[in-house]
Order: C-alpha cells, then structure tokens, then sequence
C-alpha cells in the first residue's frame, strides 16, 4: 500500500535521483527540495531544476547561503582544492552541519505541505567520512525532529546500507539506468553524467559503476 506523501532532499546527484525514483514507487505524491548554500557549482542546482521539471514534480528551492557564510570548503570555495581526508581527518568537501539544516529544513517543508516522509540519500557504506551521513545521526535527528515540531515524521535513506555498486542495481531495478547514468550530476567539478573523472565523487561513481556492470554481464 503506497504512502501518501514525502518529501524528498534532492541535489541531482546519482543517490538523490535514485531516491527520487524510489520514491515515485512508494508515494502518491512526492516533492522535491533542493538547498542553494552557495555551492561552488551552479550547474547542481539547474541540473536538479531540469530533472524535478521532466519527471513532473513540484519543486523548492530554498536559500542557504548563510551555510556559505559558516562553512568554508572545497564546495563552497573554488580557491579550496577538492581532497580526500588523511588519517584521521575528514575530507575537504565536507560542510559542516549541512545535512543537520537541509533535514531540519526539509521537516518544516514537510509539515506546511502535510508529508509525513522525508526521502534522503545519505549512506554510511559509501559515505567518504562524513559523519552525518551515519544512521545513528539520523536516528537522532528523526527524534529530534518529532519532538521539535510535536509530530510523527520519518526519515527514510533507502541508500544507508548500500554501496555504490548496489546503488546502481537499485537504479536499474526501478527503471532508471540510463536516466540516472545519463542526467545527474555528481561531479565535484560541475560536468553531467560521467564527469570528470578525476575527483574523488567521480572515482566512487566509476567504481560502483564498473562493478555493477560486471556482475550484471557475470548473471
């Protein structure tokens, strides 16, 4: 029995589109929300515009710059080079309390327009370091959350046990291969579809990429 309503965290990256889809399945009706936090590519922000617009699907745009103010990184600085975290230190692309505002926020969104769900993509099995991308801290927050408001909302992450190869095979299932291979963008240089190719979100897709490929053709 489908759920009524959700809405779902949506940057037009792989994970997020392909909890789009997983959610279109689900949901009589879906939402999307997209920050604008002053991140160093405009082309996420147009790509998620473009996908929401094509799949019929009301979207929101939310101001955050103030994140961009607080948070100096390599996704809200050009002058800041994209680098994975050495020992014991987290990444450069990391940004600071963003998924803490992004859920917060999308929790107010969900009570103005009456969804009880909230759709994101985080993931602790590819989750490059990021600590709030941990299912504890999401379990924390969903708490928070209902206690903050007095209602019953839940945070679904369809991703969280996942790892990139099985993030394709998700995709496939739901009939959205090509499509999420195709019009997302996860590149921390800003290019659609297989990017760069060099920084290290274009590494982890590649991989999960190549791996699913294989196992799909050893099947």
């Amino acid at each position: 029995m489908r759920e009524k309503k959700a809405i779902v965290v949506f940057s037009g990256g792989q994970d997020s589109t392909t909890c789009l889809f997983w959610a279109k399945e689900r949901f009589e009706e879906i939402e999307a929300v997209t920050f604008d936090y002053g991140q160093r590519h405009r082309s996420e922000i147009e790509c998620a515009i473009e996908i929401a617009k094509e799949l019929g699907i009301r979207h929101h745009v939310l101001d955050m710059s103030l994140l961009n103010q607080l948070t100096p990184n390599a996704l809200t600085r050009e002058e800041i080079k994209v680098e994975d975290g050495q020992e014991g230190e987290l990444p450069s692309t990391f940004v600071p309390g963003r998924n803490l505002l992004f859920l917060s926020f999308a929790g107010i969104l969900a009570s103005q327009v009456g969804a009880k769900h909230i759709v994101t993509g985080v993931c602790e099995t590819d989750f490059s370091g990021y600590p709030d991308c941990r299912d504890i801290f999401i379990k924390s927050l969903n708490v928070t959350l209902n206690l903050s408001m007095d209602d019953t909302f839940v945070i679904d992450t369809p991703l969280m046990w996942l790892n990139k190869a099985q993030t394709w095979e998700l995709a496939d299932q739901l009939g959205a291969f090509e499509f999420v291979r195709e019009r997302t963008l996860t590149c921390y240089n800003g290019i659609i579809a297989d990017g760069c190719g060099e920084c290290p979100a274009c590494k982890l897709r590649r991989n999960g990429l190549d791996e699913y490929l294989r196992s799909r053709k050893e099947s």
